[in-house]
């Protein structure tokens, strides 16, 4: 029974990534691909960084720190890390890192506000934060697929698919966690498959399978799966009769405050009026 009122079974968590690791099957691609787009972002800054975290474990094994940067790795599932520690916990001192990168480990953390705030103070003044979750609709058609074929057969539904965060919820808790200059973008990856079964072998690799407390501890029905098979690919196939999934992913960046970071202007400060930007005498910028 959880007594915590936790949504996330943490310690369920940490088995199926160690079953994950163990399973001869390529479950890492998201990982790697995600770990890229954190490393283009960090390509962007023009800082030398030196001291890095990475929190969970999930960046060093499919990316590559710039030259002379060193990494401290934390992760309760591999035997290497340097901190065998749940990602809940940073058991560092304050303002031990110059940055931080957590790759796909937060979308499963019960406090992440928590979680954030430790990240926070494990940096340097003007250490840099940046950090990729599961948000949004990621597997939405799973869960679609499981809710209907259960709502038919049982006349219920238990919880299989966890929620994910909204974007604009993940940028305030950067803010809320004291973050300067915070910023959340996103990304949205579809990954198709022959059959849902596919589906399902990649999430057990990459350990992402149901740790929610509130799941049902009853083994699931045969024929309830046939049927949220059955209604994935009749909805969810392709022409080709590829059947695909949905990954929104959150990047964020943050960083802890300095004197030097840049200050947003105080209200009235600034040179256009709006007037004159309404009426197409300023022309708009585009960002790129």
């Amino acid at each position: 029974m959880n007594t915590k009122a936790e949504l996330f079974d943490r310690s369920l968590l940490a088995a199926r990534r160690r079953r994950g690791q163990s399973m001869d099957h390529d479950g890492d691609f998201l990982c790697r691909h995600i770990a890229d787009g954190l490393l283009e972002r960090l390509d962007e800054i023009n800082r030398d960084f030196t001291l890095a975290l990475d929190h969970g474990g999930n960046f060093t094994p499919f990316a590559q720190l710039p030259d002379g940067c060193t990494p401290t790795v934390q992760s309760p599932v591999r035997p290497d890390a340097d901190i065998q520690e749940d990602e809940e916990f940073l058991p560092v001192e304050q303002g031990s890192f110059d940055l931080v990168l957590s790759n796909l480990v937060m979308h499963s953390i019960n406090d992440l506000p928590g979680t954030l705030i430790q990240i926070n103070r494990a940096l340097k003044p003007d250490g840099l934060f940046l950090g990729s979750l599961f948000g949004g609709e990621t597997l939405t058609e799973l869960r679609q697929s499981f809710l209907q074929a259960e709502a038919k057969i049982t006349g219920g539904a238990a919880p299989r698919v966890a929620p994910f965060g909204d974007i604009r919820d993940l940028g305030a808790l950067l803010q809320r966690a004291g973050f300067a200059l915070p910023v959340a973008d996103s990304e949205r990856l579809t990954v198709t498959y022959d059959h849902p079964v596919k589906l399902l072998h990649d999430l057990r690799a990459m350990g992402e399978t149901n740790i929610l407390f509130d799941r049902s501890r009853k083994p699931l029905r045969r024929d309830v799966l046939m049927a949220a098979f059955d209604h994935y690919i009749k909805k969810y196939a392709q022409p080709d009769g590829r059947i695909f999934a949905t990954f929104d992913i959150v990047y964020l960046t943050g960083w802890h405050p300095h004197e030097s970071q840049q200050k947003p202007l105080k209200p009235g400060t600034g040179k256009v009026s709006l007037g004159d930007a309404l009426s197409g005498k300023i022309s708009p910028k585009t960002k790129t």
